[in-house]
């Protein structure tokens, strides 16, 4: 071994030790910076297809041409499949406003499938047996009913109660079916247009201050309780507790006009009926 290849080894040879050494440590040691910049984003689920067909069958008013979808139903079935196909561990990578958007746009989308489905279409979907609790489609590796999608999924996993502006059961009293898929990156904007459109619109809220009175959706009624927690309320405004806490959530979306009545309290309330038609065109 000549003198200048001892010199080499000598120079090199600490810092070969120190990269053994690095190369062992355990992966906690690195800053969170590292495991932040080394780790890929999942990208979210695209829209594109759904957002054709919404965009071509789903007019302004959320009226949908379901004939008109039924004759090209193979778009939707398509679009609906590779919902399927999604992995859990890439749904559980997304952040919760994807995964929301998500949800939202598998129920309805799954809706508008259950409607076309059958020959002759429905004058409303609670003719087709099973619709919500027994027919089941696949959703991100999970076979899924329409309930537990919205019951035991949305509602129970996300404190998120908009979600009921969204979700779109196909009847005339149900808030409207919008002309864009949700998606994660919009979501706030997109729950918070949808209110208002169902709270200013005829089947949402109906102030009557000549009788006193205040008329609610009935989808405040089934789902109240998912208001009360966080628009809980004991001060203001009328009705039972959980009355209070719908109000106090409606209030956030009216006239201040409409508002102060609506905390003032002192008057009834009462539901609207709802209207199971098909919201078709």
């Amino acid at each position: 071994m000549n003198l200048s290849f001892k010199k080499t080894l000598l120079v090199l040879l600490p810092l070969l030790i120190i990269s053994a050494g690095c190369s062992s440590a355990p992966p906690q040691t690195r800053s969170p910076e590292a495991s932040s910049t080394a780790a890929s984003p999942v990208e979210p689920f695209r829209y594109d297809a759904y957002a054709a067909i919404l965009s071509k069958y789903v007019d302004e008013k959320g009226l949908v041409d379901y004939q008109g979808l039924q004759a090209e139903a193979e778009s939707l079935r398509a679009f609906n499949q590779s919902l399927g196909e999604v992995s859990p561990a890439t749904f559980q990578a997304w952040s919760e406003a994807d995964q929301i958007a998500f949800l939202i746009n598998a129920y309805n989308a799954f809706t508008l499938q259950s409607i076309i489905d059958q020959t002759p279409i429905k004058a409303s979907i609670r003719d087709i047996p099973g619709v919500w609790r027994i027919r089941k489609f696949e959703l991100a590796g999970e076979s899924k009913t329409l309930d537990n999608i919205e019951h035991q999924t949305l509602r129970k996993l996300y404190q998120e109660p908009r979600i009921h502006a969204a979700v779109n059961c196909s009847a005339i009293s149900c808030p409207v079916l919008r002309t864009e898929p949700y998606t994660g990156e919009k979501l706030d904007a997109q729950l918070n247009e949808q209110v208002q459109r169902w709270l200013t619109g005829t089947e949402g809220l109906k102030i009557d201050r000549a009788n006193n009175t205040v008329y609610l959706s009935q989808i405040f009624d089934w789902f109240g309780e998912d208001w009360s927690t966080a628009y809980a309320t004991e001060d203001s405004f009328s009705g039972n507790d959980k009355e209070r806490a719908v109000l106090n959530f409606v209030s956030q979306y009216v006239t201040p006009e409409d508002r102060a009545y609506l905390q003032q309290g002192g008057y009834q309330v009462k539901y609207l009926d709802y209207d199971w038609a098909l919201n078709q065109q």
